[in-house]
């Protein structure tokens, strides 16, 4: 008996294709709405900039929690790409090339995309977007933040001599650094970024001092040294 083997159905592949790309090119217009009118932007604004329904938006990610999980692994990528780069070409001639400025390196890229895209940083890391019924427990980035702690890990132990996942300890260095980075942002942000006083270079200097010196290294006031000596 001959075998028979079924003929891969061409229209299906391009129909695969085309969702794929119209889920893109819906991103990218929530994208956009977001940078116009802020990380609370509603669905009728991101369906107006799509120039399509909201409907539209329901069919190709079901509700509004599924869009917010594309735009987040959009801009993950995205992050992901700038830590690289940053990573493999970390700039300054002062030990250029070495771990610490590895390290230094990847912190300002993440404070700089942060910088230049406030209002998509905030939409994914507090969500407005999705109603309390359809907010995951918890840290609602909490997925985003872990995936780029590995991809730190990674970059920090390479940059230490070491693979990331030949040890749990570059991976909890990652967790680290991400989580004392974010929350770092955060709180940059709220004050006004470089508007309320130190840029993102500044930033990323102090925040390298602090994780590769430790407390120890920075300037305290003379009353704090003395109350931790007493």
């Amino acid at each position: 008996m001959t075998e028979t083997r079924a003929t891969p159905d061409g229209r299906s592949s391009r129909w695969d294709e085309h969702r794929q790309a119209r889920r893109a090119e819906l991103v990218e217009a929530t994208l956009g709405a977001i940078r116009t009118h802020g990380a609370a932007v509603g669905m009728d604004e991101v369906a107006a900039a799509a120039g399509t329904s909201k409907t539209v938006f329901y069919r190709h990610f079901t509700d509004r929690a599924g869009l917010w999980t594309a735009v987040a692994d959009r801009v993950d990528g995205t992050i992901a790409r700038g830590l690289t780069r940053a990573a493999d070409s970390p700039v300054g001639a002062a030990g250029a090339g070495s771990p610490r400025s590895r390290v230094r390196a990847v912190i300002a890229a993440y404070l700089h995309l942060v910088e230049t895209d406030p209002e998509v940083y905030r939409f994914i890391v507090t969500a407005p977007l999705l109603p309390p019924g359809e907010r995951p427990n918890g840290d609602v980035a909490a997925g985003l933040t872990d995936r780029i702690a590995g991809h730190v890990a990674d970059l920090v132990g390479h940059g230490l001599g070491g693979a990331g996942g030949a040890s749990p300890t570059p991976r909890l260095w990652g967790v680290a650094v991400v989580g004392m980075v974010r929350a770092t942002a955060d709180a940059w942000l709220a004050a006004g970024g470089a508007a309320g006083g130190q840029s993102s270079d500044e930033l990323a200097d102090d925040l390298t001092t602090l994780v590769w010196d430790g407390l120890g290294s920075l300037s305290l006031p003379s009353a704090s040294r003395a109350t931790d000596r007493a």
